[in-house]
């Protein structure tokens, strides 16, 4: 169920028990990357898919959760169905109409920018949410929090205040999507998080360097870099090993059907 306390709407949510992976270390190399992603939490296992880029799939105890999905239905067949989506903001890499035309028809949660594009029978499933809104969604707080850009050449490809990143708590743990961002004083001032989803690529998120630093400041238990063609990623993960944050770096297979 997801009440959006600004909005008032409720959305109702099924229930989809959640696989059991075993949990990957640091220190891939691409034959070893992993496919899936588990975090144990009090209420169960986590278990995250990465699908492409941006775009993952989540297994929770109460329901799965796509991501900014995009690349077609045909992407997620393999895949458990959602019972809820979760869309950060409107570029075609995030968010993508006819895959959600493709996809069961569950309740969706985006930014208002997203939510004005949508059909009107997908409006009538969706919440809106901004910056600082707050909720539930399959039973687990939920916390949309901004998502922009602050170098002087890149403002126009996420302005301030339109797009979204979310904290989700489940079981105890908070999870962090960033969505597509730099280093803003509201990432760098994030506390207790455990897993974070960290973009990084240019023009249109952050260096590896920005990225780093921010992830040295808030300090996550676990950081997936995501968001990352073209990037140097182990040179992230060394920066962040330098850094006092004791986080665990793991680089995830986010571009296997790139080859």
């Amino acid at each position: 169920m997801l009440i959006s306390r600004r909005t008032g709407l409720k959305l109702a949510a099924a229930f989809l028990g959640s696989a059991l992976i075993p949990a990957f270390a640091m220190g891939q190399d691409a034959e070893t990357m992993p496919t899936k992603l588990t975090h144990p939490t009090d209420a169960g296992d986590v278990v995250i898919h990465p699908v492409d880029h941006a775009s993952m799939v989540w297994e929770t105890p109460a329901g799965v959760i796509y991501v900014d999905p995009v690349g077609g239905p045909d992407a997620y067949a393999d895949l458990p169905a959602p019972d809820l989506i979760l869309i950060t903001h409107e570029h075609g890499d995030h968010f993508d109409q006819p895959t959600l035309d493709g996809l069961p028809e569950v309740p969706l949660i985006t930014n208002k920018a997203v939510f004005d594009m949508l059909p009107k029978a997908m409006q009538d499933r969706a919440t809106a949410m901004a910056n600082g809104d707050t909720g539930t969604a399959l039973d687990y707080d939920l916390e949309a929090i901004p998502a922009y850009n602050i170098t002087e050449d890149r403002l126009q490809y996420h302005p301030k205040g339109r797009d979204n990143g979310y904290i989700l708590t489940i079981g105890g743990k908070r999870f962090l999507i960033a969505g597509d961002t730099e280093d803003t004083p509201e990432l760098r001032a994030l506390t207790d998080i455990a897993v974070a989803f960290v973009p990084m690529n240019l023009p249109y998120t952050m260096t590896v360097e920005q990225a780093a630093d921010a992830v040295a400041e808030f300090a996550p238990q676990t950081v997936y870099p995501y968001h990352f063609r073209d990037s140097d990623v182990q040179e992230f993960a060394r920066l962040v090993g330098e850094s006092d944050a004791k986080t665990e770096v793991v680089i995830a297979d986010w571009y296997h059907s790139e080859g």
